[in-house]
């Protein structure tokens, strides 16, 4: 499945909307149910209001009800019309710690596959965020 999840994160890079950065990243969630939910990034020309691929998957999740049902996700990205390169791309620091939200809800260290022009590279979510900072946090 983890093949089919990052081959919908290359296919979502595919619809992004990045004329400033021309850098197209596309995200995948697998559910627990075995549907996948993806999401592009989105540029806005006040660069702080770009949503990365990431978050609008997951929120996409979200407003679909199905944010307690991901149990991984795939990241893709590269120049427009180019798919994946030769290095793996990770997740933002931002999106880490969407993510980390998302973890820490589902109880899950989640992998997080990131492809490159040969395949892809698996991680965990503590792996990347290392000592996140979660709603446990709060007290």
């Amino acid at each position: 499945m983890s093949d089919a999840l990052v081959q919908a994160a290359i296919d979502a890079a595919g619809k992004a909307y990045a004329p400033y950065s021309n850098f197209h990243v596309g995200a995948a969630l697998l559910l627990d149910d075995g549907s996948i939910v993806t999401g592009s990034n989105f540029e806005n020309a006040s660069y702080g209001m770009t949503l990365c691929a990431e978050t609008v998957a997951i929120a996409k999740a979200n407003s679909d009800g199905q944010l307690r049902q991901i149990v991984a996700i795939a990241v893709a990205g590269g120049p427009a019309g180019q798919g994946p390169g030769a290095d793996p791309i990770t997740p933002c620091g931002r999106c880490r710690q969407v993510m980390k939200e998302v973890a820490d809800l589902v109880a899950i260290d989640l992998p997080v596959h990131c492809a490159h022009e040969g395949g892809y590279v698996t991680y965990t979510l503590s792996e990347l965020l290392p000592h996140g900072f979660g709603p446990a946090n709060l007290g």
